[in-house]
């Protein structure tokens, strides 16, 4: 069953609404409608799993509502597009909205239930892969606390050596270009060089004693956690 999945349906058709809310009901989905986009929008859009959504409503048509969700909302909620139209443009703009899948009018219940299954398969291993963690023996990260244990003993690091160490060691042994740490642990904002992140891997090496030489250098290339 997928009781833990919701599922909002968005489409001006009621009938259909109701089609698929049945439909999808029935395989174990917790499903709700919305009749516009404007509705849909009071219902918190981006605390479900998936959104089914038409492409051609009234005011606000799928596409606008999905640009608000993306740009203005900063959802990454999944949208599967429903549109009458399949022309090629319609086909392109739907995707470069990000949607994950597009089905034209009239399509099969089956096919429908399979590309959402699909979806949310794909969504749940991409949380999955994001959220995982890789530990090695003897290190443990305390997010609450943003603390490292080394064999059960709190270390002392400031907030970029510990999200240095977290990226490196999630990294399970991918090599970090001086560039690719300076834009993930730094960012934009601040104008630092390679050489700060040289800095920060010494002073990590220092403090971690014995697990600060599995911190290596591939010269040429970067960082890694050797595991």
């Amino acid at each position: 069953m997928n009781t833990e999945k919701k599922i909002l349906i968005i489409d001006d058709e009621e009938d259909l609404c109701e089609i698929l809310r049945y439909n999808l009901s029935n395989e174990g989905y917790l499903t709700e409608t919305a009749l516009s986009a404007e509705e849909a929008l009071k219902k918190n859009p981006d605390g479900f799993d998936l959104l089914i959504l038409d492409v051609m409503m009234g005011e606000m048509s799928g596409f606008r509502f999905a640009d608000k969700l993306r740009k203005e909302m900063n959802s990454t909620v999944p949208v599967i597009f429903l549109t009458a139209r399949d022309t090629e443009n319609d086909l392109l703009t739907g995707f470069s909205l990000g949607a994950d899948d597009y089905m034209t009018k009239p399509f099969s219940i089956n096919e429908l239930k399979a590309r959402v299954k699909a979806v949310l398969n794909r969504t749940d291993q991409v949380s999955r892969k994001k959220n995982e963690k890789y530990e090695p023996e003897g290190i443990e990260f305390d997010d609450v606390r943003k603390k490292v244990l080394l064999e059960g003993l709190a270390v002392d690091l400031t907030k970029k050596e510990y999200e240095l160490l977290l990226l490196i060691v999630n990294g399970n042994g991918k090599i970090f270009s001086r560039e690719d740490i300076l834009q993930r642990i730094w960012g934009d904002d601040v104008i630092v060089t390679d050489r700060t992140v040289d800095v920060n891997i010494a002073r990590l090496r220092s403090k971690l004693g014995k697990f600060g030489q599995r911190i290596k250098n591939k010269t040429g290339y970067g960082y890694y956690f050797e595991m």
